[in-house]
């Protein structure tokens, strides 16, 4: 019991700082183009978890496992660089909550991938969570744009990349995979930047602004290195739709950074839709109605 509250309190420790980090990134991006920002951000995360390897520890990179690792960073690079353009477009709190979409998105994609069977629940969830996204988006057209097109893209990416952590996670090292990802992420970033952003008009000298490092710092450190260790060494005390549920306050957190930060408001159309998506997020974890129907046939009071 004690083990679950510790992996809980932790896992929503997570989710804050995720959702905590929505405006802080969006600020930084003004003076940092977003792939640069992402490889620098990666790349001292890939470092901080290196330090915790022990020695000779380079024997744990087999092939299969670099593999693994850079499929996985392939699709956290997707997630991460889609999100933060689209960040270019949109408000933190709108992007917060359209990624948020991965949690529903998750079991869909898994009855094809994984060859899960598919769910009532889960179709409800997806006509919930679609309804939501038109409320938030196409419901306030005047402020629809093509960062929350890229956000949504985002949100398919997450959801992939937890589909192959689901295949892979059991297979390896956690440590060695968790870099091996997190560095992958951080040179398809730097290899993005120098194609699509030395156009940019930026100078070095804003990688060193106080704002850009405070951000580097929070989001390499505490969302990136110290998220992912978390999140893989206290998952395992809980169960995966709870974990859901946790991360579910992920856009919560964020809107209430915005707000708090810089007064950033929803519209009435988006608040709806924030609420349908909430819903559908928590609709998709909830047990199929067969086996709540079992549950209730088999526990029915003898007359």
């Amino acid at each position: 019991m004690k083990k679950t509250i510790v992996a809980d309190s932790s896992l929503l420790f997570v989710a804050f700082i995720w959702g905590a980090t929505f405006v802080i990134v969006q600020n930084a991006i003004q003076l940092l183009p977003p792939n640069l920002f992402n490889g620098i951000r990666f790349f001292i995360a890939t470092l901080i978890l290196m330090i915790f390897m022990r020695k000779k520890s380079h024997t744990l990179f087999s092939f299969q496992l670099l593999k693994s690792g850079i499929s996985l960073g392939f699709f956290l690079f997707l997630g991460y660089g889609l999100q933060t353009v689209g960040l270019l477009y949109t408000t933190s709190s709108k992007s917060s909550f359209i990624t948020g979409l991965s949690v529903m998105i998750v079991p869909l994609l898994s009855i094809w991938l994984l060859r899960e069977k598919p769910k009532f629940v889960i179709f409800l969830g997806s006509i919930i969570g679609a309804a939501g996204l038109y409320f938030l988006t196409v419901g306030d057209i005047e402020n629809m744009n093509i960062g929350d097109v890229l956000t949504l893209l985002c949100a398919v990416a997450f959801a992939l990349h937890i589909i192959l952590t689901s295949k892979y996670s059991g297979k390896h090292k956690t440590l060695p995979l968790t870099i091996a990802q997190l560095g992958t992420v951080s040179i398809f970033s730097f290899i993005s930047s120098f194609l699509f952003e030395r156009s940019t008009q930026f100078s070095f000298t804003n990688i060193f602004n106080k704002e850009v490092i405070i951000a580097l710092t929070i989001t390499s450190i505490f969302a990136t290195a110290l998220a992912f260790f978390i999140q893989t060494t206290f998952q395992k005390h809980t169960s995966a739709a709870r974990v859901a549920l946790i991360f579910a306050m992920e856009p919560v957190f964020a809107a209430i950074t915005a707000y708090v930060v810089i007064d950033e408001r929803l519209t009435q159309n988006g608040l709806i839709g924030c609420i349908f998506i909430f819903l559908a997020m928590i609709v998709t974890d909830l047990p199929d109605f067969k086996k709540i129907k079992g549950f209730l046939i088999k526990h029915k009071p003898s007359m």
